[in-house]
């Protein structure tokens, strides 16, 4: 039996994060500590307004080349979850999130995580192929009427009338 340890990680957190702030409180002092706290999430706006948008780019140049890009799309994602980290209050939070920000653990993480990641499109060397339009339902004058919809009336055995009326 393979036990999940992030439950108990997220549980943890809080209490980890209070430890955190008051070691750091006790070594720089209060107004210090709330304004390191102020200035990472600053800091997590601004990085991710940054590198988000050359990962956007990054990912439009994969796909013009015809490569695959999942890889730059992880990192935009993982960037995202950095920049989250930066903004939620937290000095555990934070050591993490700035982690993330670097290209090389980013990399350690896609490795570990694409053999779990299931990618459920159609991606062709012309790019993403949309869903194929080419199913026609071919109905006869006789086998569907709007005009039967609203001239037999509402439905009294209709799950939504039932709901309405209990």
């Amino acid at each position: 039996m393979r036990i999940s340890f992030l439950p108990l990680f997220l549980l943890a957190l809080p209490l980890l994060e209070i430890v955190g702030f008051v070691i750091v409180g006790r070594e720089v002092g209060a107004l210090a500590t709330v304004g390191l706290v102020l200035a990472s999430g600053i800091a997590g706006v601004l990085l991710l307004r940054h590198q988000g948008f050359g990962v956007m780019a990054r990912v439009r140049a994969e796909m013009a080349g015809g490569g695959d890009p999942s890889r730059q799309l992880a990192h935009g994602a993982m960037i995202v979850v950095a920049a989250v980290l930066l903004i939620i209050p937290g000095f555990i939070t934070d050591i993490i999130g700035l982690l993330l920000f670097l290209p090389p653990v980013r990399d350690l993480a896609w490795r570990r995580l694409k053999g779990r990641i299931v990618v459920a499109t159609d991606f062709t060397a012309g790019g993403f192929r949309g869903r194929s339009r080419d199913k026609v339902i071919d109905l006869d004058d006789g086998d569907y009427s709007r005009e039967d919809d609203f001239n037999r009336g509402p439905d009294h055995n209709s799950p939504w009338r039932r709901l309405k009326d209990d």
